[in-house]
């Protein structure tokens, strides 16, 4: 069964990717803390946030595809990275 871009299920992972995007976005952090300094600054507030927008972009969309191709040919790698995801935000949980 192939989905359309137009499926509910379709929209459901596009709305996870946005937010998951929107919360690595919004936590300061150096690239963050520096858009906020020039900011305040006035100084080439334009260009900085754009580059800094569209490198984003870019790393993201370079990572979601690299690891989507990496995945789909590897299923085995793709179960050892959830077991290990899994174990490590167990350690990470069980120490807060």
């Amino acid at each position: 069964m192939t989905l359309s871009a137009t499926t509910p299920h379709a929209f459901s992972v596009f709305l996870q990717g946005m937010t998951l995007g929107l919360g690595l976005i919004v936590a300061i952090g150096s690239q963050n803390a520096f858009v906020l300094r020039q900011g305040l600054r006035r100084e080439h507030v334009g260009k900085i946030v754009l580059f800094c927008a569209l490198a984003d972009a870019v790393l993201i969309a370079a990572g979601v595809l690299g690891m989507a191709s990496a995945l789909g040919q590897r299923p085995v790698l793709a179960a050892v990275l959830a077991l290990g995801g899994a174990a490590f935000l167990a350690v990470y949980g069980w120490q807060a």
